[in-house]
């Protein structure tokens, strides 16, 4: 876990910020959840207020544990249901690649997996006759009755229709509105990161951030800041695939060079004795000789004949009559 000196320059937020977005605000004592005192800075005027240095430090945990999920390759649901965090999760999802469910949770998301992987194959199908135009040529009694299906579908798998394993971890917005997305949650082992307000149980999340869960400023401000931490996790993931990649393709480089040494190897003797053959010295006895041989009886024999020419007697002349 990082230090808090460190975790601040990641975290763009400052206690003054989560004061001004009235984090602090809890709901009225007669609502009060007695678990969760642990967070709970005092009750005035008939309100419990929320100790935002537990808030502040819920929000480090949560910070640090998403960036880290996400940079080893998991996803996070984020799950906000309510009226207030419809809009804040669906903008999260977009600015992050992350599933969310913002409509209604479909009892059996994540403990009945597997039949909800074959709806949403049947939702795929249905969205990919509409798009090649094959459900227009359907009758129209059938073709109404599947976009109806299909607007049913749209509302429960809108989020997670892009999701095709359990989540790695889980973002809730009230444990209270959302309890069983967060029961499910717990029995498929999947830890849940939460916005708990005073009138909730903390005890069923892994990280939680004590805030005010129905101020859209308080949600926005959490979400935005956990939302930064995904971004975070999602470059870190980046950029450890990339090293990886570069690596690989350094050992399959080295591999290559093992491959070819051996061939350079046996090469090697066979072009020494070339150069070796190419550039010894030749004996210039056994060179010249043979040719020095054949050229010296032929220069007495041009000596001899010279004078014979030079001397030949002259014609003789006819005696005039």
């Amino acid at each position: 876990m990082l230090s808090r000196a460190l975790i601040k320059i990641y975290m763009n937020v400052e206690l003054t910020d989560l004061l001004d977005a009235g984090v602090h605000f809890g709901h009225q004592v007669k609502r009060w959840n007695p678990k969760s005192k642990g967070f709970v800075f005092d009750h005035r005027q008939g309100i419990s207020i929320i100790d935002l240095t537990k808030t502040y430090s819920g929000l480090e945990k949560a910070y640090e544990f998403m960036r880290e999920t996400v940079a080893k390759g998991g996803e996070i649901l984020l799950v906000g249901t309510k009226r207030q965090s419809q809009e804040i999760i669906r903008e999260a999802s977009a600015n992050t690649g992350m599933p969310f469910c913002s409509n209604r949770w479909m009892g059996g998301t994540l403990t009945n997996w597997q039949t909800i992987t074959r709806s949403i194959a049947k939702y795929k199908k249905y969205m990919k006759m509409e798009s090649d135009g094959s459900l227009a040529k359907l009758p129209k009694k059938e073709g109404s009755a599947i976009r109806r299906e299909m607007s049913r579908m749209n509302r429960n798998f809108e989020g997670i229709v892009k999701m095709d394993k359990l989540p790695a971890a889980m973002f809730v917005i009230d444990v209270n509105y959302e309890d069983i997305a967060v029961a499910e949650a717990n029995r498929s082992k999947i830890p849940v990161v939460a916005l708990v307000d005073t009138n909730s149980d903390p005890t069923n999340v892994d990280y939680v951030v004590p805030g005010n869960d129905d101020a859209v400023k308080s949600i926005r401000i959490i979400v935005e800041t956990l939302c930064e931490a995904i971004q975070e996790g999602r470059a870190e993931r980046e950029s450890r695939m990339n090293q990886a990649g570069n690596k690989a393709v350094d050992a399959a480089a080295e591999e290559m060079v093992k491959e070819a040494t051996p061939a350079v190897a046996e090469e090697a003797p066979v072009a020494e004795a070339v150069v070796a053959e190419v550039a010894a010295p030749v004996a210039v006895e056994e060179v010249a000789a043979p040719v020095v041989a054949e050229e010296a009886p032929a220069a007495p024999v041009a000596v001899e004949e010279a004078p014979a020419v030079a001397e030949a007697p002259a014609a003789e002349e006819k005696p005039e009559a």
